[in-house]
């Protein structure tokens, strides 16, 4: 699908459709030609309505915001993507900044025109070919030619990084293994400008004494690896690094998953995935910031020779972890990969990670938790990142909690003495491995909610949403507008 950016009148341009936003069901605008048929149709401003003799497709939107323009762009691909419509045009609809006005309604229409089909026998063409948005606002003041151009190509990047990050997330275990996912990275580096990636194996995990990372591998029969991508553009500001969670699959160990937990358990690498498609989105928006992507890569499976419940693991930087809950595997993974993270000296430490299902039972599927020990920071992440549309919800680590994950026999245990709060205890389990220095600039993401979800919801199809690579993109370009 490609977008183009035009001056003209939204009268004068030709294309097979187009699209008008109803706002919060008001049928005044000058733009709605078909009220009459509007009674016909039963159409009364929500949802989306096509009417033919006018060639225009209506959705109805609540409110005039960046993230209702995407669910309606979504809604009217939705709606038209089965026929032969080649061209479809819209004027444009001002949300306060004139780039956020046409990006969001790029990236609805690449977001919710995504599909992981490559398993399915058919597969049914989409005719849409063209997206023509005019500068032109509905109160007749044009957006900037410029700036409507910038949203276009920043739309599409920020998209097109979320989309990369579903194919991962979406891909079955038995192909996407930890050495699919070094491939991966390998290949990015070659194609993104300023980028490099450095994979490392199991040697060099016994060699930096990486044994709650190696632990988990134990019983695979796929190796474990640590990736490491860097982007670093000249006269970088800062340096930030991002670790994800990469399970490409998890049964839960000896401590086994249900076999109804289990199934969708390869979207257990959806940290590693949205890192992944951090660094695409950085490079091809040209951040000035020197970003690197650590992910753990491994499976957590079973046999004779798995890591076990009542085991004592000691971690790269010294902690020593009681093994109560071997499906607890994603933290001792992070445990040591935030230590390895932090030899680079980071102005900022992000970790992405589907660490717990408490998260999903105390926020929903819809919404991903911030948690550190920096509130400044942590609410500085959420509101400069809200623009992106990703629902986000501040967490507090509490001292009561830390109690809990105290263990009898080593300095932590892995999982809490209470099922309460167990996000947070989570998040306080991976304080643990954050030195002193970088406390304060730590941000612990838990995207276990809205990662992958069996139900379409907004421009999300079933299955992955690539959660993590918009909310984060979105707040590097607001601290790069700062310097």
């Amino acid at each position: 699908m490609k977008f183009q950016i035009t001056d003209k009148n939204i009268g004068s341009v030709k294309a097979d459709c187009e699209l008008v936003f109803i706002i919060d069901k008001n049928f005044e605008n000058k733009f709605i030609k078909d009220k009459e048929a509007f009674e016909f149709l039963g159409f009364d401003g929500e949802g989306a309505q096509l009417v033919q003799s006018s060639n225009t497709i209506y959705v109805g939107i609540p409110k005039l915001e960046a993230d209702e323009l995407r669910l309606g762009a979504s809604k009217a691909y939705g709606a038209i993507k089965n026929l032969k419509i080649k061209s479809l045009k819209v004027a444009s609809y001002h949300v306060g900044c004139d780039r956020l006005s046409i990006q969001s309604i790029v990236e609805g229409f690449l977001l919710g025109s995504y599909e992981f089909n490559k398993y399915k026998s058919k597969n049914k063409p989409v005719s849409l070919e063209e997206v023509i948005i005019s500068t032109q606002e509905l109160n007749d003041v044009k957006i900037d030619l410029d700036k409507a151009k910038k949203g276009v190509k920043q739309g599409e990047i920020i998209a097109s990084a979320t989309n990369f990050s579903k194919d991962i997330v979406n891909e079955i275990p038995e192909i996407y293994t930890p050495l699919k996912m070094a491939k991966d990275a390998k290949d990015l580096a070659k194609e993104l400008k300023n980028v490099t990636c450095e994979v490392y194996d199991e040697k060099f995990l016994e060699k930096e004494k990486m044994n709650a990372f190696l632990a988990v591998n134990r019983a695979s029969a796929n190796p474990p690896r640590l990736i490491h991508l860097t982007y670093k553009p000249r006269d970088a500001k800062k340096r930030i690094v991002f670790v994800g969670k990469g399970l490409t699959y998890d049964s839960g160990g000896l401590s086994l998953k249900p076999a109804d937990y289990m199934l969708t358990m390869k979207s257990d690498k959806s940290g590693a995935a949205a890192a992944m498609g951090i660094i695409k989105g950085a490079s091809e928006l040209n951040l000035p910031f020197e970003i690197h992507a650590i992910l753990g890569a491994t499976e957590n499976m079973i046999g004779g020779n798995a890591y076990k419940p009542d085991d004592v693991l000691i971690s790269r930087s010294g902690v020593t972890i009681e093994v109560r809950n071997t499906d607890a595997e994603g933290r001792l993974v992070l445990a040591d990969c935030l230590s390895f993270a932090q030899d680079l000296k980071p102005d900022l430490l992000i970790d992405m990670a589907t660490l717990t299902g408490a998260c999903v039972v105390g926020l929903g599927e819809y919404t991903s938790a911030i948690m550190g020990n920096n509130e400044e920071l942590k609410h500085e992440f959420k509101t400069k990142s809200k623009a992106s549309g990703e629902l986000t919800a501040v967490l507090e680590f509490n001292p009561h909690l830390r109690e809990l994950v105290k263990s009898q026999i080593a300095d932590i245990s892995n999982t809490a003495s209470s099922r309460y709060g167990g996000a947070i205890t989570a998040g306080i389990f991976l304080d643990k491995f954050i030195k002193d220095e970088y406390k304060d600039i730590w941000i612990h993401q838990d995207i276990a909610g809205p990662a992958y979800t069996e139900k379409a919801w907004g421009y999300n199809q079933s299955g992955a949403t690539g959660a993590g690579v918009r909310m984060n993109l979105y707040y590097l370009n607001a601290m790069a507008k700062e310097l």
